[in-house]
């Protein structure tokens, strides 16, 4: 019986370490009134598989973020240098091409914007978005650069589904194409998870519902999937930024679980010859 009790209290201090050392990207924020392609589901926002080894994904991600993002947005926590190394991307092609200006290998990620002109442009000064993915969560991040739409009532001719009345320009409108909020015709939803139908005519009924996102046919220099494909790629390099170290932190602690695994299998067996002399 002290052997079964023994054996349950290793488990469950080597289940316990497990989950004290597992480090978990945030939960993420709610996405506003953005509206799922079924309009049956508001507020959810799209997952978005990052994935810090897929170099390919991470190298494509900061190219967009240097060309597009890095104007208004800093990176003030990183590196040019220790970004180009991570992402294997030799330190002449970096220098030559994501770097602008004149910063150095050795520099922070800063942006040239004054903040006062900043916040007098756009009402707030654009944030650092170096630990941006830690705070909303990839998804939230993922499915706000994939909401922008067309909104003539707005400074900047443009709004958000998940964050509404921001005050930041559609940087990505001509990869995207011309977003718009339209309506749509959906399936009216029984009580029971079935499609609601006329009990003469045996016809689906439908109701019009607002609010859903399309992109104007041959208005952007991306397919939509394509533009989905760029927005993960951008989406992933900055859960790389939140979290530079996640590969190799990884690694490290699937070492050190196994280390602590065998120590605690070796300690129970010399415990166990312990209790033999005792007796």
């Amino acid at each position: 019986m002290k052997k079964n009790s023994a054996i349950t209290s290793i488990a469950i201090s080597l289940f316990a370490l497990f989950v004290s050392l597992s480090i978990n990207a945030a939960s993420g924020a709610p996405c506003g009134n953005y509206l799922s392609k079924d309009g049956l589901v508001k507020g959810e926002c799209d997952e978005a598989y990052v994935d810090a080894k897929d170099k390919a994904s991470l190298q494509r991600g900061a190219q967009i973020y240097m060309n597009y993002c890095l104007g208004c947005h800093s990176l003030k926590y990183a590196r040019y240098k220790k970004v180009s190394e991570d992402l294997e991307i030799p330190l002449d092609m970096f220098q030559e091409n994501l770097i602008f200006g004149d910063q150095k290998m050795g520099d922070l990620i800063q942006v040239g914007m004054d903040p006062k002109e900043a916040k007098e442009w756009f009402g707030n000064t654009p944030p650092d978005l170096t630990l941006e993915a830690g705070l909303r969560g990839p998804d939230w991040i993922y499915t706000y650069l994939k909401s922008f739409y067309i909104d003539d009532s707005r400074p900047l001719g443009v709004n958000n589904k998940v964050y509404e009345n921001v005050g930041m320009p559609h940087v990505l409108l001509d990869m995207q194409g011309t977003p718009r909020s339209v309506c749509k015709q959906i399936p009216v939803i029984a009580d029971n998870g079935g499609i609601k139908q006329d009990p003469l005519t045996g016809q689906q009924l439908t109701q019009e519902k607002c609010g859903f996102l399309e992109v104007d046919d041959g208005t952007g220099e991306l397919s939509p999937k394509e533009f989905d494909q760029a927005m993960l790629d951008l989406t992933n390099f900055l859960a790389y930024m939140t979290d530079p170290m996640k590969v190799e932190r990884e690694s490290i602690g699937t070492y050190v679980l196994l280390y602590l695994f065998i120590f605690t299998m070796l300690s129970y067996l010399l415990y166990r010859e312990f209790k033999k002399d005792l007796h």
